[in-house]
Formats: C-alpha cells, sequence, structure tokens
C-alpha cells in the first residue's frame, strides 16, 4: 500500500529523532491496527532500538484519503498504555 508522508509528520520524526526505516516497518506490517473516529487508524508496532529498549511506534494515517496519509508519527516506552490485547 503506498502512502504519503504529511509535512507535520515529516517534521515530527526528524524532532523526534525517528528513523524513516521505522515508519516503512510499521506501515508495511503493522503488529496492530486500531481504527479512530474521523477516518483515521493507529498503526502500531514495538520496535527495538539500537541499544535494546524496546518502544511502540505509533503511527496516525487518515485511512479514508487516496493514498493514505500519515499524519503524525511517535514513539513510546508506556507500551502497556497503549497495546490492546488480541
Amino acid at each position: 500500500m503506498r502512502f504519503r508522508v504529511s509535512q507535520h509528520a515529516a517534521e515530527e520524526m526528524m524532532r523526534r529523532g525517528i528513523p524513516h526505516g521505522w515508519l516503512e516497518l510499521v506501515l508495511g506490517n503493522p503488529q496492530q491496527r486500531l481504527p479512530q473516529p474521523g477516518g483515521t487508524e493507529i498503526f502500531q508496532s514495538q520496535l527495538k532500538d539500537d541499544h535494546g529498549r524496546i518502544y511502540l511506534l505509533r503511527v496516525v494515517v487518515a485511512v479514508d484519503k487516496e493514498p493514505p496519509v500519515v499524519v503524525t508519527v511517535y514513539r513510546t516506552s508506556k507500551i502497556e498504555k497503549y497495546w490492546r490485547p488480541e
């Protein structure tokens, strides 16, 4: 699936030090997709950084657009707060 990255998302990735490769991994094969109101979904996956720490990368995507638009991207160490049991 093709995605367009918004200017805001690109700026936030740079500011937050999120590698573009992480975004591609989550968009290509998210561990979870959580529907949200207003035509968006959160794609999220647990990823390990270079120091062995595990983060949850959350990607907010406007799936009602063609192609879908990445609205924003952030990582968090509070995995249990956002992770949904299967």
